[in-house]
């Protein structure tokens, strides 16, 4: 065969599997075929430093931009810094690091069409046959899971005099409360250069663009800032799971094709981020020993369900804040978990937590009614609380 692995989609799941491959088992013949003009798309990675082990941090460090020793978060009554350290990766780093190491191991302007597991066929009607396929083309949403979002419109803009700020503030949600739960999230990349993100926690994923420009527009002049220049913009809508049935959710994959990153269920239930899981995945491809069709496809559907299983707190977490608590309260929740202590917190973004951690953070005088947050134990009536 010509090609032992092909990658379906050139996003940051697949990227990281390719490139990750390439340093371990540099003899395997790979092909990533992405849709776009460049790997990785538009878009800004971050995550905490405590989220990956240090030889995760090894393999990574080269397509993080920018790094920070802390970060704030503000809400009203409560203003903090934790001095956990944060870390972003923008798309053009990841296209000029991956890229380089990949060569012509990468196909743009590929569009898939069909895929199955002896290798795909194109838009043109060409077909590349493989050893193996791992498709990663994004959220497959589906009637199998029931989800709120947390969707965002960010630009990058240089200021016309320094900003001021030495960090960056992950949650400001000192702004108006509108469509769920609302916050403005702002990364310092340079002393006039910053990423500005008008955040929502909402039941819908549409985002209202002229909104969110005007917002973002409105906190800067709040802030004292004058805008001289949008550089780029960016904006998703991320899947927060509140319920629903992974194995379900995967019937509809062809059998023996592998899946990866979103499309695999792979990222932070109550975040929708999924970096840390695109870490973990990419370890756990480059330390098989085959890389045959049923193995990955076992290994991928083995990860998905086990963090599946795992995330189920955070499933339940989920559904008080989108279920329980109106829309315009569901900042009381945010504010309430980040008085908590500083190891809990980042434990929580790791998706490690402890049982200790998971009654920490429901004891206490909660910020949702008693018995709306007492129903939302049962993911089945979760769909029809409101």
């Amino acid at each position: 065969m010509s090609t032992d692995l092909i990658l379906v989609g050139g996003g940051l799941a697949n990227s990281l599997v390719a490139w990750r491959l390439k340093q371990r088992h540099p003899s395997l013949r790979l092909l990533v075929l992405e849709q776009g003009d460049r790997l990785g798309g538009n878009h800004t990675w971050s995550f905490y430093e405590s989220d990956l082990k240090a030889s995760q941090h090894a393999w990574i460090d080269p397509l993080v931009a920018h790094r920070w020793p802390h970060y704030d978060v503000r809400f009203p009554g409560l203003e903090r810094r934790l001095p956990t350290g944060y870390r972003s990766i923008p798309s053009e780093r990841l296209d000029s690091v991956v890229g380089a190491a990949l060569g012509d191991a990468v196909r743009l302007n590929a569009t898939v069409t069909d895929v199955d597991a002896a290798g795909v066929t194109l838009a043109s009607g060409e077909r590349l046959d493989a050893g193996a396929v791992i498709d990663g083309r994004g959220d497959r949403g589906g009637q199998h899971l029931l989800l709120g979002f947390q969707k965002f419109l960010g630009q990058e803009v240089e200021f016309a005099e320094p900003h001021g700020r030495d960090g960056p503030v992950i949650m400001d949600a000192t702004v108006d409360q509108r469509d769920g739960y609302r916050f403005i999230y702002t990364l310092p990349f340079d002393e006039r250069r910053m990423l500005i993100e008008d955040t929502y926690y909402s039941d819908g994923p549409v985002v209202d663009q002229a909104v969110s420009r005007n917002t973002i527009a409105d906190y800067a002049a709040d802030q004292g800032w004058t805008i001289e220049r949008i550089v780029r913009e960016e904006m998703g809508s991320l899947p927060i799971t509140l319920a629903g049935d992974a194995r379900r959710y995967w019937a509809d994959a062809p059998e023996n094709v592998a899946r990866s990153g979103l499309a695999a269920l792979l990222f932070h239930a109550t975040t929708g981020y999924s970096l840390v899981e695109a870490v973990r995945f990419a370890d756990a491809v480059a330390a098989q020993r085959s890389f045959d069709a049923a193995t990955l496809a076992r290994l991928s559907r083995r990860i998905s369900f086990s963090l599946w299983r795992r995330q189920a707190y955070f499933r339940l977490l989920n559904r008080m804040l989108f279920r329980a608590a109106t829309p315009e309260e569901r900042w009381l929740v945010l504010r309430r978990f980040y008085g908590l202590r500083k190891g809990l917190i980042e434990r929580f973004y790791a998706g490690r937590l402890t049982p200790f951690d998971k009654l920490r953070i429901v004891v206490g005088r909660p910020p949702v009614p008693f018995f709306r947050g007492v129903a939302c134990l049962n993911p089945a009536t979760a769909g029809v609380l409101r």
